[in-house]
């Protein structure tokens, strides 16, 4: 496993960063795909992970079940698009997140 990158973006609350990994280029067939004809990608390694919401007595966090570095799945439209620093980020919330690719 690779280990992330250092992202200047802190997220805040239950909310992850994520740089969404690019799609597939080509078709198991060979046939190259336009970039007008790609889907948005739903795949993304996670390079930030905030420290979690607060429980409902207001006395400890509850932690994410997402970490730096993990690949994951997410909602299609999901999250917010940011460009900082010449990167494109999108900042989650960790439930958008609908699951962990293990490689």
């Amino acid at each position: 496993m690779t280990t992330a990158t250092k992202v200047p973006v802190k997220p805040l609350g239950d909310r992850i960063v994520v740089q969404p990994l690019e799609a597939e280029q080509t078709t198991a067939s060979g046939l190259v795909i336009p970039d007008t004809a790609k889907e948005k990608p739903q795949e993304g390694r996670v390079l930030a992970v905030g420290p979690g919401n607060w429980d409902e007595d207001g006395e400890k966090r509850i932690p994410l079940d997402v970490s730096e570095g993990d690949i994951v799945l997410y909602s299609k439209y999901g999250g917010t698009e940011v460009k900082y620093n010449g990167e494109e980020y999108l900042v989650l919330s960790a439930r958008d997140v609908l699951a962990i690719i293990e490689k």
